[in-house]
């Protein structure tokens, strides 16, 4: 219970992070910016674990969650603005 509660500061913190570092008009408030960061940190540790930078069953660090969440960003961003 207390890792899934560090998940979810880590995820807020890094859903934060991100829009601050991509700021523009997203839908959405401290949930959505929560699920942003929680996804990116499993984004960032997947990436991590791919190139080396983690072992098997070890969670992303902040940076990495950080480089997560504005991949998914960047990713939501293109197709909600959709073909030109």
């Amino acid at each position: 219970m207390l890792h899934f509660l560090w998940m979810c500061l880590i995820g807020l913190v890094a859903g934060a992070l991100a829009k601050l570092i991509m700021p523009g008009k997203d839908p959405g408030g401290i949930i959505v910016t929560m699920l942003l960061g929680i996804a990116g940190s499993l984004v960032g540790g997947f990436v991590g674990r791919a190139l080396g930078l983690y072992q098997v069953g070890q969670g992303a660090g902040l940076i990495m969650s950080v480089v997560g969440a504005i991949l998914l960003l960047a990713i939501y961003r293109m197709l909600r603005r959709g073909p030109a």
